[in-house]
């Protein structure tokens, strides 16, 4: 059977990756990857589909089995990707889909280098500035932090494959669906099986 394709989604915050995600998903048959983390649920989310909630010990555990394809702590918590179900999924056929930071990306890209890596980024940071600002949930000090953040993050762009600029929701949903499709047009390991198949 033919492997599923890992596709790894980074950008900085507030340029609508979940947005786009949540559009992809509904146009292709992906499987959003539940990451693991120490943290308490918050009210609304679900086990095992908005995340596996789990002891520091279990984390820890898991960690020292080489079970992440990358994690993190970020405010005292602890988030991971487990690696067994991701390589479940991909083995059967399964196209997977992560959303995550360029930190855990880069870890990812290590751990299995067959990933998919996108760069989403805003049509330009005072673009990006005025998005973050409409939420009228950040002062001035953290709309100058997440702007920081954000020129880190777009400095590691030459680390990915593709990037698509989200600047028209339609057209960037639209050249998503189009990375995902040229994916599986590519010719990788099947080239000599689809000359004997012809044949």
């Amino acid at each position: 059977m033919k492997k599923g394709k890992l596709f790894v989604i980074s950008g900085p915050s507030g340029v609508g990756k979940g947005t786009l995600c949540k559009r992809l998903m509904e146009l292709r048959p992906l499987r959003f990857s539940v990451s693991m983390t120490t943290r308490s649920p918050r009210p609304g989310e679900e086990e095992g589909v908005n995340y596996y909630f789990v002891s520091r010990e279990f984390f820890q555990k898991t960690l020292d089995e080489n079970g992440f394809l990358e994690h993190a702590e970020v405010f005292q918590n602890r988030y991971g990707t487990p690696k067994a179900e991701v390589l479940q999924y991909l083995e059967s056929g399964q196209d997977m889909l992560l959303d995550i930071d360029v930190q855990g990306a880069l870890q990812v890209k290590r751990n299995y280098p067959e990933a998919i890596l996108v760069f989403i980024l805003p049509p330009s940071l005072s673009a990006l500035s005025a998005r973050l600002a409409e939420r009228g949930t950040e002062t001035k000090e953290m709309l100058e932090h997440r702007l920081n953040c954000a020129r880190h993050e777009i400095s590691f762009l030459p680390e990915y494959r593709y990037r698509v600029i989200n600047n028209d929701l339609e057209t960037a949903v639209a050249e998503l669906t189009a990375i995902v499709d040229a994916e599986h047009c590519r010719l990788q390991d099947d080239a000599a099986e689809l000359i004997e198949a012809l044949n």
